[in-house]
């Protein structure tokens, strides 16, 4: 048996046969030639005059500088990074939270800032391996009862008005 090669090109289209008259006694198959209609382009609207404008003076006012506003002032606060959210437990609402420097106690105020989460509140329960605890040190992991979502690498802040 012969083997039959495998196609690499695609097949060209078949030329139509052009039809030639041999004698006036057969008919043959010809082709109806179309009559390409080409479109003239459209003529263009002319273009409308500029509407006439009203006098404008034509001394230079100078223009007022005027000062941006202020928003209200809000009582100053400072805020010290103090940890880093490793995890978050969705179902409980709890955070796990590595504390870098400084401590951090029951009643203290936190702001937790990310990149789509940003929020405060006050500090009710601090765990440390499911013990409760009132107080944590610098590079302790310890789980936090939250208020609103956090996610890992959010940056918490010790409040300090």
């Amino acid at each position: 048996m012969s083997t039959r090669k495998k196609a690499t090109r695609k097949t060209k289209a078949k030329r139509k046969k052009a039809a030639v008259k041999t004698s006036p006694r057969k008919k043959t198959a010809t082709t109806r030639k179309t009559r390409t209609i080409s479109k003239k382009p459209r003529k263009k609207a002319p273009l409308r005059g500029a509407s006439p404008k009203k006098a404008r003076p034509t001394a230079v006012k100078p223009t007022s500088i005027r000062p941006t506003p202020t928003p209200p002032a809000e009582p100053v606060t400072s805020e010290e990074r103090i940890g880093v959210v490793t995890h978050y437990y969705s179902h409980v609402s709890v955070a796990t939270i590595q504390l870098e420097r400084g401590t951090l106690r029951v009643g203290d105020v936190i702001h937790i800032c990310g990149h789509t989460t940003d929020f405060r509140q006050r500090v009710e329960s601090l765990e440390v391996d499911h013990a409760p605890t009132t107080e944590v040190g610098p590079k302790d992991d310890f789980g936090l009862k939250v208020v609103d979502h956090a996610r890992e690498h959010d940056v918490v802040f010790k409040v300090r008005s």
